[in-house]
C-alpha cells in the first residue's frame, strides 16, 4: 500500500507556472505508475498526466500537451507536475494517484490509491 500526498498548488495569473509535487510513503515506490488528475467545479475528475514505473514513458492529456510535464525521482519517492503557460480552465483540484500496474493507465478506476488533492487557481 502506499500513501499520497500533494502539495504546490496556489493562486497564480494566466501565463504563470506551479509545479506540483506528490510524496509517496510506504513500500516499493518504483512498483507503482503514477497519474495525476484534476477536478474542477461541477465536472468529473478528469486525466491530465501518467508516468511509468521506472519514469521512461509519459502521456498527457490534449488539453496539457506541450504546457505541463510530469516526472519522478524514485530515490527520492516523489512524482512532479510542472505546469507552465497556465490558463484559467486549469483551474482545479489536482490528485495524485498511484496504481501497481505495467504502463500508462489513464482511466481513474485504474488507480486504487490517491492522495487528498491540492488546489490550483488560475486567475485572468
Amino acid at each position: 500500500q502506499v500513501q499520497l500526498v500533494e502539495s504546490g498548488g496556489g493562486l497564480v495569473q494566466a501565463g504563470g507556472s506551479l509545479r506540483l509535487s506528490c510524496a509517496a510513503s510506504g513500500r516499493a515506490f518504483n512498483r507503482y505508475a503514477m497519474g495525476w488528475f484534476r477536478q474542477a467545479p461541477g465536472k468529473e475528475r478528469e486525466f491530465v498526466a501518467a508516468v511509468t514505473r521506472s519514469g521512461s514513458s509519459t502521456d498527457y492529456a490534449d488539453s496539457v500537451k506541450g504546457r505541463f510535464t510530469i516526472s519522478r525521482d524514485n530515490a527520492k519517492n516523489l512524482v512532479y507536475l510542472q505546469m507552465n503557460s497556465l490558463k484559467p480552465e486549469d483551474t482545479a483540484v489536482y490528485y495524485c494517484a498511484a496504481t501497481p500496474t505495467v504502463g500508462v493507465k489513464f482511466g481513474s478506476y485504474e488507480y486504487p490509491y490517491w492522495g487528498q488533492g491540492t488546489q490550483v487557481t488560475v486567475s485572468s
